[in-house]
C-alpha cells in the first residue's frame, strides 16, 4: 500500500483517542468497503479482525513502511459487511467473531461455526450470552469433494503422544491427498472473556498462557500494547532483557522443532541430539530467570527478574555450546540423503499464498515473504542490534528447516550482542491507570503476535484481543498437503508447527 492510499483510509473516519502507537478510525460502510478492496487487491496486509461490544475492528499493515491502522465499523442490528466475501483469508476470523459475539458477516460464503462446537451451554459468550438447547446439533459440515475413487480419512482430535487436539479430515485418491480440511477449537479456553475486568498483572499472566511455547512473545506483546496505551517508556535494561528472553525462546523452539521434523522422517538420532540441545537452553533459562519457559518474566512496565553476573556467565557458556554443537547437526541434516529425499519438494507453499495470507515467521520467509516484526514495524532494542532475516523461495519442508536453522544462528548472535551491551539501571516502572487503547506487533518464533487492548481508568482490562500467527498458517497447511501423499502429512504439519492453543484463544 502506498502512503497516499493509507492516508485515504485514515481520512475515511473519525479518530478514536487515545489509541497508540497507531491510529484508530471509526469508518462508515464506504470506508470499510474501501479497506476490503485494498485487501483484495493486495495493497495491504490483514493483521487481524475481531469483535467488540458494538463494533468490529480491522487491523491493516503497510509492510513497506511498517505503518499500521485499526479501522472500526459499527455493528448495525448485529450485522457488519463481510471482509471474507472479497478476501477469503479473513473467513475464520469472521466466523470467530460470530461465535464469540453473535455478529453476522453479511455476504460471507462460509457461515459455519469455528470455535463454537455447540458445547459451551450458551452462544455469543462475549456478546448476548444466549442459552443453547442441550439438544442443539453439534455435527460439523465438512466441505464435500467429488470424484471417482475418493475416500475420507478422519484423524483426531485425539492423537497419539502428548499433543493438543485437532481434527483433520483427509479426502484422498489412494495415497494422494485431494483435500484436507481442519476442525480446530477443541482447546478454547475463553481467554478473552477471562481477561475482561482483570488487573494488568493478572492479564499479563493470562496473555503469557495463550500458547505456552510462546509465553515470552505473548507477554511482550501484551506489555508493549499496555505501555503504548499508557504512554510509558520502559527502562533500557528491561528492554534489552526482554530481547534476551525472546531470543532464548526462539532458539529453544527452533532447535526442538528441527529435531522433531527429522523424527517424522524417521531420523531419530538427529531428533535426540536436538532434544538434548533444547534441554540445555531450557536449563540455562531456568537457572538464569527462575523458569524454564521464562513464564511471567515480562510484565507491563518492564521485567520481573534481573540478570546477575553469574547468569551472564551461564548464558555465555550456552552461546559457546550452541556454536559448537548446532552447526554439526545442520551439516548432518544437509548431508543425509534420506532426509533430503523426504524434505525437498514436499509440502510446497507458493509465494503468492504466503503473501496473500500475510503468513508470518519461518513459514512465510521460506516462501519468499520478507517480513519480520523486529525489523518492521520494529521495536527496541532491535534497532540497535545487528541481525539478518533469512528468506528463501522454495517454500518446501526443506526450506522451512533451513530458515529455522539460520534463525538459530542469528538468535545466538543476538544473545551475544545483548550480553555484551546490556545497560544498567532499573528493570521496571509503574504503569499509571489511564483509560486508553494500545496495540503491539511482536515477532515470536512462529511469526508476528498481535495484541490490542483497552484499559479502563481503574487500571483493568476492558477488552483485549490476542492474535496468534497460526491463524494465517493453519489454512495454508491445508493447501500445501494437496497432491502429497498421506504419509507426508506429519512432516508437513511439523514443518509448520502451528499452535492449537494459540489459535483457539
Amino acid at each position: 500500500m502506498a502512503v497516499a492510499e493509507l492516508n485515504v483510509l485514515l481520512a475515511q473516519g473519525v479518530a478514536v483517542e487515545p489509541h497508540r502507537p497507531w491510529p484508530r478510525r471509526r469508518v462508515s460502510g464506504e470506508g470499510w468497503a474501501l479497506a476490503v478492496e485494498q485487501l483484495a487487491r493486495g495493497a495491504c496486509t490483514l493483521v487481524s479482525l475481531w469483535g467488540d461490544t458494538a463494533e468490529v475492528h480491522l487491523a491493516l499493515l503497510d509492510e513497506r513502511t511498517g505503518n499500521l491502522v485499526v479501522l472500526s465499523h459499527d455493528v448495525d442490528g448485529g450485522r457488519f459487511p463481510s471482509v471474507a466475501r472479497a478476501f477469503p483469508p479473513a473467513a475464520r476470523l469472521e466466523r470467530t467473531v460470530h461465535d464469540l459475539f453473535g455478529f453476522v458477516a453479511e455476504g460471507a460464503a462460509d457461515k459455519r461455526p469455528w470455535l463454537d462446537h455447540g458445547r459451551w451451554g450458551l452462544s455469543a459468550p462475549l456478546g448476548a450470552r444466549l442459552p443453547v438447547s442441550p439438544d442443539a446439533p453439534t455435527a460439523y459440515s465438512f466441505l464435500p469433494a467429488e470424484g471417482e475413487s475418493l475416500h475420507q480419512i478422519p484423524v483426531g482430535p485425539v492423537h497419539a503422544g502428548i499433543i493438543e487436539p485437532g481434527h483433520f479430515r483427509f479426502t484422498a485418491n489412494g495415497e494422494t491427498v485431494v483435500r484436507l480440511e481442519e476442525r480446530l477449537g477443541y482447546t478454547h479456553k475463553g481467554t478473552e472473556a477471562i481477561m475482561r475486568g482483570a488487573d494488568l498483572a493478572h492479564a499479563a499472566q493470562l496473555a503469557g498462557r495463550v500458547s505456552g511455547d510462546s509465553t515470552v512473545a505473548y507477554a511482550l506483546a501484551f506489555a508493549r500494547a499496555v505501555e503504548a496505551a499508557a504512554g510509558v517508556e520502559v527502562p533500557p535494561r528491561a528492554v534489552w532483557l526482554r530481547a534476551l528472553l525472546a531470543e532464548l525462546e526462539r532458539v529453544a523452539n527452533h532447535v526442538g522443532d528441527i529435531g522433531a521434523i527429522c523424527n517424522d522422517a524417521a531420523f531419530s538420532m538427529l531428533h535426540a541430539h536436538c532434544a538434548m540441545l533444547r534441554e540445555e537452553v531450557l536449563r540455562a533459562s531456568g537457572d538464569c530467570f527462575g523458569h524454564r519457559l521464562m513464564m511471567d518474566r515480562i510484565a507491563p512496565g518492564g521485567v520481573t527478574v534481573d540478570l546477575d553476573a553469574r547468569g551472564t556467565e551461564r548464558l555465555g557458556s550456552l552461546v559457546r555450546l550452541l556454536r559448537r554443537r548446532f552447526p554439526p547437526l545442520v551439516e548432518l541434516f544437509d548431508n543425509s540423503a534420506s532426509l533430503k529425499d523426504r524434505a525437498v519438494g514436499t509440502g510446497i507453499l507458493k509465494a503468492e499464498l504466503a503473501r496473500r495470507f500475510g503468513c508470518g515467521g519461518f513459514v512465510g520467509r521460506a516462501s519468499g515473504r520478507n517480513f519480520d516484526a523486529r525489523r518492521s514495524p520494529a521495536y527496541p532494542p532491535y534497532d540497535q542490534l545487528s541481525f539478518h532475516v533469512p528468506v528463501l523461495e522454495a517454500g518446501d519442508v526443506n526450506a522451512r528447516v533451513w530458515v529455522r536453522a539460520q534463525e538459530v544462528e542469528q538468535s545466538v548472535n543476538l544473545i551475544e550482542q545483548v550480553l555484551a551491551g546490556l545497560p544498567g539501571g532499573e528493570t521496571r516502572v509503574a504503569v499509571p491507570p489511564l483509560p486508553a487503547e494500545g496495540a503491539a506487533l511482536v515477532e515470536g518464533f512462529r511469526g508476528d503476535v498481535f495484541v490490542w487492548v483497552r484499559v479502563s481508568s481503574a487500571g483493568t482490562v476492558e477488552r483485549c484481543h490476542l492474535r496468534d500467527p497460526s491463524w494465517f498458517q493453519w489454512p495454508l497447511l491445508e493447501a500445501v498437503i494437496e497432491g502429497n501423499i498421506v504419509a507426508d502429512f506429519p512432516l508437513c504439519n511439523k514443518s509448520f508447527n502451528c499452535s492449537y492453543s494459540g489459535h483457539d484463544l
